[in-house]
């Protein structure tokens, strides 16, 4: 590769586009951590997105129609941390780049979520970004149905590189864009054929280009380095109904002495190499000094859009009362006010009611009051729609004739569903939800830990929650999933008992706006346990007492989820023998953390013997059972020790030992 010859045939994309290359080397020099090379190779490539096409303004980052930029190759950070400063985002300050992967800074190894205006996702976990630019792409799709290209008509754009197109996710990714023709979904891929162990030959020999083709992208090859061609490319890109795949032949840590080497993959720390490729650069300038007329000059590209948004404001400000409202409100994740009371009137309607129904069922039946008030919930399934109980009759089907559609048919997709949601979230002016079987929580796992790191609303709704799914066998059965989840920070688990703990689980995920939700939620019948209406949310404690001991307390049983119903037996049991027992139902452990103390002693005193029941392994249970003034010798588990097995439910509660009758002599046995 002749540096010379790149500099001299385009001196001024030239200078802007080595500002990104050598702030890049002195921010991993200065870290002595980080990876170089690929921000090297695809400078130019982002110089010609941002100066020519990129659409926003760097004075307001979170304006709503601009265009969203991904850089799923988030291990390639400093590109974009340095494009942040050069436009001029007013956070990313020259001493944030200097801190480049320090204590405090906002400047993260990889890019992360609400540390820095511009970054639209958390990327770092390879082919999350360019699932999560799905979601970009079709929440785009649905508000600019909604609304009219007036108010939504952007594109999402996304830097992928080879590890992105090996992780699974990404087929999943590509053929969900390809299946919806998302026109306004543009791909780079940073197709400079290194990785870290070294040539990507050593372990793939996928044809790209033509696995794209396959999913119905349109694919056009470029030099990466070209400005000219990949204007060209962008340009082409823009007018297409298809999703578009740019491929970028680049060359990693371009002008390094590593270029073309898996060494040029990381960080680049060498004195004596880093000054000959700022001299191969033509760049004369200390550490982290930008010539003030590359500065300036980037600095205009960050305040062309400004235009562009006051054109949009106005159209904004032209638009009715009713839709600046609607459009303000959801892009604020507020609930609509009605919503409460719609909720109030069904667990009213509920207790007067009292059926027998599966919480998947009774998640359905909450759906059916909420969609029609909230136009911003879009639902899906990963193929599993009549078992999820998600699809409710008024919110129509999303499909590239129906772009007003708010359910999406995912397919057997359960990592690129759960990620894409996530892009819909972080787009802006959509709460989305997605089912599957609460066992592919495994499949869905990668993204529902980053939507708790990244504190966004998403809602995975998880059904056939427990060995209670019965004939499909432990395959299917969930038995540490619970666990799993509540392990994860940042994130509440519903496990509701009846439909009047699922509406109120549901209320609490709808009115979320930094904390995803889980809901665990059976196959199998359960019977109305809150008999008596009460407005207050109980959920929102997180655990309360349902049926309090008659005569002396002398024991308190707590359970999730279906098992309270076996817990509300096994007191009948006890009471009978004149056992005075409490059942405490616990929907929700995170939000009965949250409690002050005071509140869980309530719930929770010291004294009596404590069993808890649940289908499900005993771990965490002990944080109640033997914390909380509980005590070790007075304190039992009736649940699962192992896998399930392949019977019907009832059997299989029966073999497992997960009854009534086990809990009331687990009880007896420690008193």
């Amino acid at each position: 590769m002749d540096i010379a010859a790149l500099a001299q045939a385009n001196p001024d994309h030239w200078s802007k586009a080595t500002a990104i290359r050598a702030l890049t080397l002195d921010a991993v020099h200065a870290a002595n951590s980080g990876h170089s090379g690929m921000p090297m190779g695809m400078a130019d490539v982002a110089t010609v997105l941002y100066e020519k096409h990129l659409k926003f303004d760097a004075s307001a980052p979170d304006w709503p129609d601009r265009d969203r930029f991904i850089l799923s190759a988030g291990h390639g950070s400093m590109l974009l941390y340095s494009l942040l400063h050069l436009t001029g985002y007013e956070d990313m300050t020259l001493e944030q780049v200097k801190n480049f992967r320090q204590w405090g800074a906002i400047t993260a190894g990889h890019p992360e979520y609400g540390h820095a205006k511009g970054i639209e996702t958390t990327t770092g976990p390879l082919g999350q970004g360019i699932a999560n630019s799905v979601g970009f792409a079709m929440a785009e799709e649905m508000l600019r149905a909604r609304y009219g290209r007036k108010l939504v008509d952007h594109h999402t754009y996304v830097i992928a590189g080879d590890g992105c197109l090996m992780e699974g996710i990404s087929q999943e990714a590509i053929t969900l864009a390809g299946r919806h023709s998302l026109g306004k979904l543009i791909v780079f891929w940073d197709n400079n054929d290194i990785t870290i162990d070294g040539k990507v030959s050593l372990s793939d020999r996928t044809d790209q280009v033509k696995r794209f083709r396959a999913a119905n992208w349109q694919v056009i090859e470029i030099d990466g380095h070209d400005p000219a061609q990949i204007d060209e490319a962008i340009t082409k890109a823009k007018t297409s109904k298809k999703p578009t795949m740019i491929a970028c032949k680049t060359h990693i840590a371009l002008g390094h002495a590593a270029q073309d080497t898996s060494k040029g993959h990381g960080a680049l720390t060498d004195a004596d190499q880093m000054a000959a490729a700022k001299a191969a650069y033509g760049w004369t300038t200390g550490p982290f000094e930008v010539p003030g007329d590359i500065k300036t000059a980037w600095e205009a590209i960050g305040a062309k859009g400004k235009s562009e948004r006051e054109a949009w404001e106005s159209r904004f400000a032209e638009a009715s009362e009713r839709r600046q409202k609607e459009f303000t409100r959801i892009f604020d994740r507020e609930a609509p006010k009605t919503l409460s009371a719609r909720i109030k009137a069904l667990k009213k309607q509920i207790s007067e009611e009292a059926p027998k129904v599966a919480t998947r069922k009774s998640s359905e039946m909450v759906l059916e009051i909420v969609n029609p008030i909230m136009p911003e919930t879009v639902g899906g399934s990963a193929d599993l729609t009549g078992s999820n109980n998600t699809k409710t009759g008024d919110l129509g089907v999303f499909d590239t004739d129906n772009r007003k559609g708010r359910y999406v048919y995912w397919g057997i997709r359960e990592h690129g569903m759960a990620a894409a949601m996530n892009g819909m979230a972080l787009h802006g002016g959509i709460r989305p939800y997605g089912g599957t079987f609460m066992c592919f929580t495994d499949y869905a796992r990668p993204a529902m830990r980053l939507a708790a790191l990244m504190r966004i609303p998403t809602v995975f709704v998880m059904t056939h929650d427990s060995i209670g799914l019965g004939e499909d066998g432990p395959t299917h059965q969930p038995v540490e999933h619970l666990a799993i989840s509540r392990a994860t920070p940042n994130t509440w688990v519903f496990r509701p008992c009846d439909t009047v703990e699922t509406a109120e689980a549901w209320e609490l995920a709808l009115t979320s706006k930094e904390t995803p939700s889980v809901l665990s939620l059976t196959r199998q019948n359960v019977p109305t346990l809150r008999l008596e209406h009460r407005n207050k949310n109980l959920t929102a404690e997180g655990a309360y007492v349902l049926a309090d001991a008659e005569g002396k307390r002398q024991a308190i049983i707590m359970a999730t989820g279906s098992e309270v119903e076996i817990a509300m037996k096994a007191r009948d049991l006890l009471q009978g023998e004149g056992i005075g027992t409490r059942v405490v139902s616990m929907p929700c452990w995170e939000l009965f953390e949250a409690q002050d103390e005071a509140t869980r002693r309530k719930v929770l005193p010291a004294g009596p013997v404590r069993v808890a029941v649940e289908a499900a392994a005993r771990q965490g249970w002990d944080r109640w059972l033997c914390g909380e003034r509980g005590r070790e010798t007075k304190s039992g588990f009736v649940g699962m020790e192992g896998f399930g097995a392949s019977a019907p439910a009832e059997e299989l509660y029966e073999q497992f030992g997960i009854t009534a009758e086990a809990v009331a002599e687990k009880v007896k046995s420690l008193l």
